[in-house]
């Protein structure tokens, strides 16, 4: 089976999500691929965008990976702009590139969030539920980590411990 992928989906490189990635992957079972560092514009209707890095980038993912795992800080009660913009481009692999995005079914989704407090708000998790759904993909399943200070809460390192056995 071919490894899983974590996609970094923040604002920041080296910030709480790269802590909560650092600690999830800390026996480097899994790769990491970091947002910020690609050029991947807004979704266009045109797919004037379709020369930056979305593309190669899902290629890449599809060709090497069977579980995708998004880790996203919460802002402002939802996904990361830098990671919706990711997801916003999953509309390119539905209309430009439907033999690409007809790669991902059967492939398996996860999702690991991020904020100062224990206080995910419901619904934070549908847009990749259902994605995956839309997309033939088996959602495995979320967590949600909190942090105490600059350090991730004891209690929600039990949750990496937990959501690390899905995989």
């Amino acid at each position: 089976m071919k490894k899983a992928v974590i996609i970094q989906g923040s604002s920041k490189s080296r910030g709480n999500t790269h802590k909560v990635i650092s600690c999830l992957n800390k026996d480097n079972v899994f790769d990491v691929i970091d947002l910020k560092t690609k050029n991947i514009g807004a979704f266009e209707y045109d797919f004037s965008n379709a020369d930056d890095d979305f593309l190669p980038l899902m290629e890449e993912i599809i060709t090497k990976y069977d579980t995708i795992i998004f880790a996203t800080p919460v802002y402002w009660y939802a996904m990361s702009g830098t990671l919706k913009h990711f997801f916003d481009r999953m509309s390119d692999l539905l209309h430009y590139k439907k033999d690409l995005g007809r790669q991902l079914r059967g492939k398996k989704m996860a999702m690991i969030s991020n904020s100062g407090e224990n206080d995910l708000k419901t619904g934070f998790t549908m847009p990749f539920i259902e994605s995956a759904k839309y997309l033939g993909m088996q959602y495995l399943g979320d967590t949600h980590i909190w942090f105490s200070g600059d350090e991730i809460a004891e209690e929600a390192k039990v949750n990496i411990t937990k959501f690390r056995t899905l995989f």
